[in-house]
Parts: structure tokens; sequence; C-alpha cells
């Protein structure tokens, strides 16, 4: 076992994690990942020609939201839905969604968005009205989180 995780992030390179890069991560107490798992990193530093390096916690060695995530699911939208998601004010979708479920989203820069719900209806629900929606305008976004969350209930 080595002192890195390899992530995936969408690249043409994987990326190194260092298993010290988390909160409150030692040599004895390193952290539990297995092939598959989800965290949320920032790129530390990324060579022209060598895989980028990621940190689970900020310039001040703290976690501030950094690190493996738990349950939920995975989705992939375009880079331009990803700044979307990120900007102020936020989508129609996510104002929509948010107003009658309860549920948590990490956007990346790279495209992948991580959500997990209440509940595992309320999780694909997300999932779904999110990719769905990247293409239509904020008033075709409220009618469609409007028709899903009604199918549910």
């Amino acid at each position: 076992m080595g002192e890195n995780f390899m992530v995936d992030i969408g690249g043409p390179f994987t990326a190194l994690l260092p298993m010290l890069s988390f909160e409150g991560a030692t040599r004895r107490n390193r952290p539990n990942l297995k092939a598959g798992d989800v965290v949320c990193a920032r790129v530390v530093g990324a060579p022209r020609d060598m895989e980028p390096q990621l940190s689970c916690v900020d310039a001040l060695g703290r976690g501030a939201g950094y690190g493996h995530l738990k349950e939920g699911v995975v989705v992939t939208v375009s880079t331009a839905m990803a700044r979307a998601m990120l900007g102020s004010p936020p989508p129609a979708v996510l104002t929509a969604l948010g107003a009658s479920l309860q549920f948590e989203v990490a956007v990346g820069m790279n495209g992948r968005v991580w959500v997990c719900g209440a509940s595992t209806n309320a999780t694909i629900l997300v999932a779904n009205a999110i990719t769905s929606s990247e293409f239509l305008t904020p008033t075709q976004q409220n009618t469609l989180v409007s028709r899903l969350v009604a199918q549910v209930q």
C-alpha cells in the first residue's frame, strides 16, 4: 500500500491524493478509503506533464467541507453547468428543489456533482432533475421539478 490514493478526476491523468492530506490524518490514523469511494478535494498543484496533486484540507489545515463523501450518488454534467451551479444566483432547478426537498450537493469544477438526499427517492429525484435541466430555461426547470416532486409525493 502506497502513500497516495489515485483519484479519477475526469482528466488525461489520474490525480494523487496523499494519505496525510486529510484533516487529522497521521501515520497511525490514516483515512479508510476503498476503491470507488468519493472524495471532495481541491487541486494543490498541476504540473504540466505529471499527475495533479489533491488535498482534502484548506490552506489552514482544516477540513472545510473537503474529505470522504459517504452515501449519495455522483452524476456528471458539463463544466458550464457546474460553473452555473457554483455561481450566484443558483440555477432555478436548485432553488425549486430546495423549496420542496432536503438534500446536499457538492459540485466540482470538473463537472462531477455529488448528490445526497434525505431518502433514496429524494437522491434519485435530485440527480435526475439536475442532469435533465441543463439545457432548459428557468421556467422549464421549475416545471420539471414540480412534475418530478408531484410523482414522488
